[in-house]
């Protein structure tokens, strides 16, 4: 059974910084290309950031403009776990977030998500 089981959300100040954590059980971690996708009120869900395997890519890493600078998104492949560093954090980001596993077409799985509220 696969389990994505986010952490490390809450009540955050605007200018103030936050850690993401995701550890995953049930898959082959490191094959499998990690993200963090976020979901406001009234909004879609959009992404955040991902970030590639080390085993069958190169690790490399994509960001939503809106947060590049300010997020960074990293995975340590010996706890299964990936993590989402944000700083400078603005009201606009407050949303819901979740943490997301896929690999090809044959895996393709999410956490239940952490709400994080930045107040202004």
């Amino acid at each position: 059974q696969v389990q994505l089981v986010e952490s490390g959300g809450g009540l955050v100040q605007a200018g103030g910084s936050q850690r993401l954590s995701c550890a995953a059980s049930g898959i082959i971690f490191s094959i499998y290309t990690m993200g963090w996708y976020r979901q406001a009120p009234g909004k879609q869900r959009e992404l955040v950031a991902t970030i590639a395997s080390t085993i069958t890519s190169d690790g490399s890493t994509n960001y939503a403009d809106s947060v590049k600078g300010r997020f960074t998104i990293s995975r340590d492949n010996a706890k299964n776990t990936v993590y989402l560093d944000m700083n400078s954090l603005k009201p606009d980001d407050t949303a819901v977030y979740y943490c997301n596993a896929r690999f090809r077409s044959t895996g393709n799985y999410w956490g239940q998500g952490t709400q994080v509220t930045v107040s202004s």
